[in-house]
């Protein structure tokens, strides 16, 4: 299985960037195609236009947001979502207790990998990669 995190998920998105098409590619070759991202992924970009939402008190300039907002759940209606559940709760607290310090967010979709044994596509390698075990890539580059 192949997780994206929110930089990697972003980026398929934008269908006419090319780092959309050079990301695609690589998922094509790639020979697993169990591939989806985590709903702290799915948190982390509603958490956004929930916020653009906010920031604008006028109401015409909420339009866009909202646009945003249905047009975002209709990209991820198509995505296999990996839940943050037991499993990864007690991965989570297990990396805490071994004294693994990185961003709580991180951290939570590094559990729900390891959880799954899933590789994670992510442009932060320097925080993933001080997850021990934890399988991951930066395909953006």
């Amino acid at each position: 299985m192949i997780l994206l995190d929110t930089d990697h998920l972003t980026q398929m998105k934008y269908t006419a960037s090319p780092r959309f098409q050079a990301l695609l590619a690589r998922i094509r070759a790639s020979p697993d195609q169990d591939i989806g991202t985590t709903i702290v992924s799915v948190e982390e970009q509603w958490r956004g236009w929930f916020a653009v939402v906010a920031r604008h008190r006028n109401v015409r300039r909420q339009v866009k947001a909202y646009e945003e907002l249905v047009e975002l759940h209709a990209f991820l209606s198509d995505w296999s979502i990996m839940p943050f559940d037991d499993r990864a709760a007690d991965q989570f607290e297990q990396l805490r207790a071994d004294g693994v310090r990185i961003g709580t967010i991180d951290l939570k979709i590094a559990s729900i990998a390891q959880a799954h044994n899933a590789l994670v596509l992510t442009a932060n390698l320097q925080d993933f990669q001080q997850v021990p075990g934890l399988r991951v890539e930066n395909w953006l580059n």
